[in-house]
């Protein structure tokens, strides 16, 4: 194992350290219970968005807390659930009286542990909502029950709802989007390499030179598929043609499209990676009306991306745009 750590069972908390230290005009942090927050919080009136999963995603969630964002987010250790205690803590930091919303990732640890928090914050009197994003196509219900897993989407969902709730909407109308979000965004991602928790010391999964791995999770999970590794053009059509199954998407749509680098993938490759979902969207009749291209929701160090298209109407443009 090559990394830039001291002990592995101290990254988080030395991450968190240091994120507060270069950070200190944004944002905070808690390290008994662990989670961030705005610097300005609680700001009175303002509905507030908590998040939260595993690390070893970054930037999100951590990285994702500030003006027209989330307002606190809640780390585990890596690509391990936050504890309810801890997103009941964060609750209660940033809570300004007009409601919270919690975004959760598919996943059931963290269903379960946000849910769970959202019932203890009821029972304060905080006013609660609690939307899941399950936006990966690789996945479904016959998988394991728990329905298709959160990725990517997550970011647009956070970014968007985090402008619904700056410009001061209600905790229904916030809620009300993120659903939007989450019924309108899907995800797919493929790896070329494994990741290495440092609590662990190996790779999760080994794959041979010139194999890649087809509808891999955002934990370092194996794919639904291993297949040999092909040019970006036709890993491209082989993850968009799922994408474009499962909503479906119709021509004429305005979608957002997102190519997300898992941890390893230089930006070099994540804009040709982009340039081929271009030419897919053209063939499909698809207008891209906004994009994000960079490593967003990430699995440490693997190399490897997720493409995400998100429908779009006037209203979630509109909420995209605002600054962050």
């Amino acid at each position: 194992m090559r990394k830039l750590i001291n002990d592995p069972h101290d990254v988080v908390k030395e991450a968190l350290e240091g994120l507060a230290a270069a950070h200190p005009g944004v944002l905070r942090v808690s390290q008994s219970p662990r989670y961030v927050y705005r610097a300005d919080a609680p700001v009175a009136g303002k509905v507030v968005l908590i998040s939260g999963g595993g690390s070893g995603h970054e930037p999100m969630h951590t990285g994702l807390v500030g003006l027209g964002m989330l307002d606190a987010a809640c780390p585990g250790e890596v690509f391990t659930s936050p504890t309810p205690d801890q997103v009941l803590a964060a609750t209660r930091s940033v809570y300004g009286g007009n409601g919270a919303l919690l975004i959760v990732k598919n996943y059931a640890g963290d269903v379960m542990n946000f849910e769970m928090a959202a019932d203890m914050a009821r029972g304060e009197w905080m006013e609660v909502d609690v939307v899941v994003i399950d936006d990966d196509v690789a996945t479904g219900q016959t998988d394991s029950g728990q329905g298709r897993r959160g990725m990517a989407t997550t970011v647009l969902a956070e970014k968007i709802c985090g402008a619904a709730a700056e410009l001061g909407m209600p905790l229904h109308k916030v809620a009300s989007i993120c659903r939007k979000v989450a019924g309108n965004g899907r995800s797919m991602g493929v790896a070329l390499s494994s990741c290495t928790v440092p609590a662990r010391g190996a790779p999760t999964f080994d794959l041979l030179p010139g194999e890649m791995e087809l509808g891999i999770g955002i934990h370092g999970e194996r794919g639904r598929r291993r297949a040999e590794l092909r040019p970006a053009r036709e890993v491209v059509d082989l993850l968009a043609e799922s994408i474009l199954d499962d909503l479906p998407f119709t021509a004429g749509s305005r979608v957002l499209a997102f190519v997300n680098g898992m941890g390893g993938t230089p930006r070099l490759e994540l804009y040709i990676v982009y340039r081929e979902l271009v030419r897919v969207c053209r063939d499909k009749g698809l207008l891209i009306a906004r994009n994000l291209v960079g490593p967003y929701v990430t699995s440490l160090e693997m190399a490897g991306c997720s493409l995400t298209l998100l429908q779009l109407d006037d209203e979630l443009e509109h909420l995209w745009d605002q600054p962050v």
